[in-house]
């Protein structure tokens, strides 16, 4: 039964663990392969200013709870140690002091008896009071509040939902991030194999005109002139695969993973490139409480009403209360004086009267923040709107001139093919050739424009719609 149970455990445990690789990017010798949603996850976990912005928010939690003890009991404790080295207290004369003191002491209708400690030889020698070795130990416990603290308080739980809508927009920000430099990555690798295709056709034309030099049928400047084409599409190749590399490394840095790992994008461009995603975008409406520029600025409007009230807190009293309990004791055979109560309470109220306008000067400049505050809200709230309706329309352009370019690409693809085949048989000139390619070539240039565009809008309209958006 024993070991039925293990294997029972084992097999769970095995379960589990293939489970969670299976949500996990796949790592095999310092190479990610990443969905884009594994990427973005990816990035929300180890990228650094994602986890700055986690830091902020613990860092105003924590001067919330510095306010907060500042309103609560404080307690310490402390031992006082004297020592007069020897030293006596005398007082007239070489009698006792006890000698010189009354016996009795009456108080109203009562008489009270007073004795004092006596030392024969205190009395036969110097007459004074020895003043003996003596600690003590005490434990005070105090409290104070004021208006401003509780204000305080208000505004740290203020500063607290700043920093939790800063991190979250920080998050959102670095998922478009990825996605934008995600789907850059793909669009750069499929311009790259565009290229390569049209090098390859150019290579074979330039093959088969060179043939046609040597036979007599062509002149050497046709093959020049392909050469030419060839050696433009080559650099052009170069320069797309510095670029590719580039993008790369920002995606590393996006990411912060290791420098030195290598990435693989497993989602293919047609899925991150969702139109019909994109063009219910425009469709959706603005909640401009989504929004966390306008969530950030609610909040600015909150403390600027808590800033103004913080003012008019100088106004109100200062309570404070405190309980002291004392223990003192003499090290000396003779105990001396203990004039130190063993237990004290006490509390004050104080309340300031006139500071010469200064705490009027002060609500008054909390007035104009605030209404300057509000000022800039409604601005803010108005660009917004505006900013809206403008993305809507940038998006659909670009989802509109994207179905253009990318018709316009198979159209160029079929005639630098069709010209091609015409270039060998002898049916085309030199020049259409030339004409053909140079056209796929902006062509292609311009459907990966094309596609670059739909992707910016649809990033910054995801960016100002904030987090009513599902992550895609």
């Amino acid at each position: 039964m024993t070991i039925l149970k293990r294997l029972t455990v084992t097999a769970l445990l095995a379960v589990a663990a293939l489970t969670a690789t299976a949500q996990q990017p796949t790592t095999q010798e310092n190479r990610l392969r990443l969905t884009l949603k594994q990427a973005q996850d990816f990035a929300v976990e180890h990228n650094y200013a994602l986890q700055n912005a986690s830091l902020d928010v613990k860092k105003a939690e924590a001067t919330r709870w510095q306010t907060l003890s500042s309103m609560l009991p404080q307690v310490k404790a402390g031992f006082d140690y004297q020592n007069m080295c020897g030293y006596e207290m005398n007082i007239g004369g070489r009698g006792s002091m006890a000698s010189m003191m009354p016996d009795s002491i009456t108080i109203g209708d009562m008489t009270l008896p007073i004795s004092f400690p006596t030392s024969s030889s205190t009395e036969q020698t110097s007459g004074g009071i020895p003043m003996n070795p003596s600690g003590t130990f005490s434990i005070t416990a105090s409290i104070a509040l004021t208006g401003a603290q509780i204000v305080g308080t208000i505004l740290n739980n203020v500063a607290i939902d700043m920093a939790n809508i800063t991190n979250q927009k920080t998050e959102h920000t670095t998922r478009t991030n990825v996605k934008t430099t995600y789907t850059s990555i793909l669009i750069m690798e499929q311009t790259m194999e565009l290229l390569d295709s049209s090098l390859q056709n150019m290579l074979r034309l330039l093959e088969a005109t060179e043939a046609s030099v040597r036979a007599g049928a062509s002149e050497q400047i046709n093959a020049d002139k392909i050469n030419v084409q060839v050696a433009s599409m080559r650099n052009s190749i170069r320069a797309n695969e510095r670029t590719l590399k580039m993008l790369y490394n920002s995606m590393l840095l996006l990411l912060g993973a290791d420098v030195n790992a290598e990435i693989e994008l497993t989602t293919p461009l047609d899925e991150v490139l969702d139109v019909n995603y994109a063009a219910q975008l425009t469709m959706g409406g603005f909640n401009i409480e989504d929004n966390y520029d306008y969530q950030l600025l609610q909040q600015s409007e909150r403390l600027a009403r808590r800033q103004l009230t913080l003012a008019w807190m100088d106004f109100t009293p200062t309570l404070s209360a405190y309980y002291q309990y004392s223990n003192k004791t003499y090290f000396g055979k003779d105990a001396g004086f203990n004039m130190t109560p063993p237990n004290m309470i006490g509390a004050s109220v104080s309340l300031p009267l006139f500071q010469s306008g200064t705490r009027m000067a002060k609500i008054k400049g909390a007035k104009i923040d605030l209404m300057k505050n509000l000022n800039s809200k409604q601005q803010a709230e108005d660009g917004l709107k505006v900013q809206y309706n403008q993305l809507c329309y940038d998006l659909v352009s670009a989802m509109e001139n994207y179905q253009i370019q990318r018709n316009n690409l198979e159209v160029t693809q079929r005639v630098f093919r069709n010209v091609s085949q015409k270039y060998t048989y002898g049916h085309a000139s030199n020049l259409e050739v030339t004409n053909a390619s140079t056209d796929i070539i902006t062509a292609q240039s311009n459907y990966i424009q094309a596609v670059l565009s739909i992707v910016q809008a649809q990033v910054a309209l995801e960016n100002l719609l904030g987090k009513g958006i599902d992550e895609k």
